[in-house]
């Protein structure tokens, strides 16, 4: 592989950024989005059964039977419309969920959950009057223990009772909702930043050469977060773990620049070892080492980057 990206030249690098692309789309569509469609596709199942328990007791009521009529036909718009594409291609394997119809889908369900809290019995609303409230209390956001205290205060049967459940429901489904579009608006921004990084990857590859050294530089910008990660135990952005081989290949070509004009004789800020082993020649260990480094800290590059516009503006 690495023989392919060295000696392929442009062919070499389009192969490697087409790769990494699938390995992009398939982040955002199938590790992200999965395991919350599974999610989905398990709390429209209990929707479901509670709708045909509801049902089971309203055969004389024509609006019970109206609103879980209604329930039904929007369960089943999400499992059998394009409200949510799921499909796992059999010869390609690549599972397609776009976020932003799955968070839509979302929406759509907790709309429905919260239609037939008007028609369960009063033990249920007992019950979920509880759940809610013992939720609250445990909840450290502002807020939730006054309305903690508020549920407890009020009886399951009386109609307060229930438009006060029916208003915490929905006050804790909209906030779900915004918190998991916000996470989602974060990916997206995160993948799009990737994906236009590869386009520059491959642009700088094809006119200026350094393939080795964005190959160094994207292996620094992955074990980036591969350290992070082991060391502190627990789970990072998937944005994150996407776009910093990306970040460490661009850093790691723009960072051996910087190196070369600090280390130029005129300024003389880094030396002459710097100066051989650096842009001019980015086959040396030396200077892969360098761009390693680069793809590995972010903060490294950031801070040669402002001493190199501080050596700038005290030029001019």
């Amino acid at each position: 592989m690495w023989q392919t990206v060295v000696g392929g030249g442009r062919w070499g690098l389009a192969l490697v950024c087409l790769s990494y692309l699938a390995i992009v789309f398939v982040t955002s569509r199938g590790l992200i989005a999965a395991p919350r469609y599974r999610q989905l596709q398990g709390r429209i199942g209990d929707v479901r059964a509670d709708a045909s328990v509801f049902a089971a007791t309203a055969s004389d009521d024509p609006a019970r039977t109206a609103a879980i009529a209604t329930v039904t036909a929007r369960l089943d718009d999400l499992e059998h419309t394009s409200m949510v594409v799921w499909r796992l291609l059999p010869t390609s394997w690549v599972i397609a969920i776009p976020l932003s119809k799955l968070a839509a889908a979302w929406r759509v369900l907790h709309s429905a959950e919260r239609r037939l809290l008007h028609l369960q019995p009063p033990e249920e609303s007992a019950a979920r009057l509880r759940s809610l409230r013992l939720r609250l209390a445990a909840s450290g956001l502002p807020g939730d223990a006054e309305l903690a205290t508020e549920l407890a205060a009020q009886s399951a049967t009386s109609p307060e009772a229930v438009a006060l459940l029916s208003a915490t429901t929905e006050y804790l489904h909209d906030r779900e909702d915004s918190e998991a579009e916000r996470e989602y608006e974060q990916q997206r921004t995160a993948l799009w930043l990737a994906t236009t990084g590869l386009g520059a990857v491959l642009l700088i590859g094809v006119t200026l050469g350094h393939q080795p050294t964005m190959m160094l530089g994207a292996l620094g910008g992955f074990l980036s977060p591969l350290i992070g990660v082991m060391r502190s135990q627990r789970p990072t952005s998937w944005g994150v773990l996407v776009l910093a081989p990306v970040g460490g290949a661009l850093a790691a070509v723009g960072g051996l620049l910087l190196v070369r004009m600090l280390a130029d004789p005129e300024l003389n800020l880094l030396g002459n070892v710097f100066l051989e082993n650096s842009w001019n020649a980015p086959a040396q260990p030396i200077a892969l080492a360098i761009a390693l480094l680069f793809g590995f800290s972010g903060t490294l590059f950031s801070r040669l980057a402002l001493t190199a516009s501080g050596q700038l503006a005290s030029t001019v």
